[in-house]
């Protein structure tokens, strides 16, 4: 019993190590990949003003200025299409955290409701990075 109780014990540790060690993974893969789409938002003209603002309800991956016009974007990667293509992982539920986030940027920022806004998504594919301008909006 005792050796059962040890054997069942280790595999749930390692179990949970491998999950920690993913998360860890991932995150360095997208926190990259951010950097890589930030620094291509700069040399297409858009001014970085924030990035990962988060609140209790979400996050926003970046935002900038883009002209006169105050862009709120989300980073999606995929390293091939095998699961479906980046901007198909922002589904509605996304879109509606990302400007429920967006707003309260705003409002904590004393930004006017009358400032141009959009919602941009910057597609990472492999090597390709697009991206797409006001990509969904307020309903």
């Amino acid at each position: 019993m005792n050796n059962f109780y040890r054997k069942a014990n280790y595999n749930g540790c390692s179990n949970y190590n491998k999950r920690q060690n993913k998360k860890i993974n991932t995150r360095s893969v997208g926190d990259s990949n951010e950097q890589r789409a930030a620094e291509f938002m700069e040399k297409e003209g858009y001014r970085i003003v924030a990035r990962n603002f988060r609140n209790r309800y979400g996050e926003i991956d970046i935002i900038a200025i883009d002209g006169n016009t105050l862009a709120f974007v989300e980073v999606k990667y995929r390293s091939s299409n095998r699961y479906g293509f980046p901007i198909e992982a922002v589904d509605y539920r996304k879109q509606q955290t990302i400007i429920s986030v967006a707003r309260y940027f705003m409002m904590l920022n004393n930004i006017s409701e009358d400032c141009p806004i959009r919602f941009d998504i910057v597609a990472i594919l492999g090597d390709d990075i697009e991206i797409i301008k006001d990509a969904f909006g307020i309903n």
